[in-house]
């Protein structure tokens, strides 16, 4: 296949294109690298990268149509900062109508996304969530814009599949707690954690998902979850474990703001019926692959 990648040198996408690549399809990336890495992907014939922000309209209309993709994957998204909404909205959204557009134009079919579980809201209706619940994303300006672009490639037509994520870990990613963890600890900086429960998915239970859409199946909304939660502290310890680290003293448990969700649970039902599909890996094997990784190549930022 011919596959193009939007955000292809960041956590998820990077990891995709390895998987893809391996498999001997040809694939396309763009990335501006405000988040991704320039390491994260490994020069080879079957690969090229496009250095550019899918805002340029031009750009992602010409790229894709020299390139003539049998699939977009769209995984590129503005996060670093959850108070600069002028971004968000234009990456988030102009950027993904330019390439939902683009797709069109270049005569490909099918779309993959990736959304947020916060397009449920701050505080979802039920637990587990199930694809019945409303979509309330307006507490973050993160989950509004994605929420948009999730509603402009359903306009688009194109056949398409919307992955709405669980926390997603594993080598490669610098947003979330585990990197933070490392990055504090490692440094001998005092910690705390949040009373709260969260789902991960190591990142190739997660790639494992999408390879099933890549392949053509599926349309529509898919949960990516494990269908069970732990508590920030279990993550923590986990990353003490991994590290070898003793505290003289136990961590911080600070309780959550008043906005904050006890647990933000998807319920995978539909993906496992429909893609088989089911998380593998334990939260200790991930976490002591992700630590692995940052301990190889050192972490610069991390992201909320």
């Amino acid at each position: 296949m011919k596959v193009y990648i939007t955000g292809g040198s960041g956590f998820v996408g990077s990891n995709l294109a390895d998987r893809l690549l391996a498999r001997g399809d040809e694939v396309m990336v763009i990335d501006n690298y405000a988040t991704g890495r320039r390491d994260n992907l490994t020069p080879q014939p079957q690969l090229h990268i496009i250095e550019a922000s899918i805002t340029d309209r031009a750009v992602v209309m010409k790229t894709m149509g020299d390139f003539k993709p049998d699939l977009v994957v769209h995984a590129a998204a503005a996060y670093k900062d959850p108070e600069d909404w002028a971004t968000d909205a234009a990456v988030n959204v102009l950027g993904t109508a330019n390439v939902a557009q683009a797709a069109k134009a270049s005569g490909c079919k099918r779309m993959i996304y990736f959304q947020t579980a916060l397009c449920y809201g701050l505080k979802p209706l039920e637990q587990p969530i199930t694809l019945a619940h409303p979509i309330l994303p307006g507490g973050s300006s993160y989950a509004i814009s994605k929420t948009a672009a999730e509603q402009y490639i359903e306009l688009s037509g194109l056949d398409y599949v919307t992955f709405r994520l669980a926390n997603a870990y594993g080598p490669r990613n610098l947003s979330g707690p585990l990197p933070t963890f490392f990055t504090r600890l490692t440094a001998g900086k005092p910690c705390f954690v949040m009373d709260t429960r969260r789902d991960f998915v190591f990142i190739d239970d997660l790639v494992d998902c999408v390879m099933h859409a890549v392949d053509g199946k599926g349309k529509g909304a898919y949960h990516v979850s494990s269908g069970s939660d732990y508590a920030i502290k279990e993550l923590f310890d986990e990353t003490l474990h991994a590290l070898r680290v003793n505290l003289e003293r136990p961590v911080e448990v600070r309780e959550r703001h008043p906005d904050d969700a006890f647990t933000i649970l998807l319920d995978p039902s539909r993906t496992n019926q429909e893609f088989g599909w089911k998380v593998k890996t334990p939260l200790r094997t991930g976490v002591a692959k992700a630590i692995d990784y940052y301990k190889s190549h050192g972490i610069t930022q991390t992201f909320t």
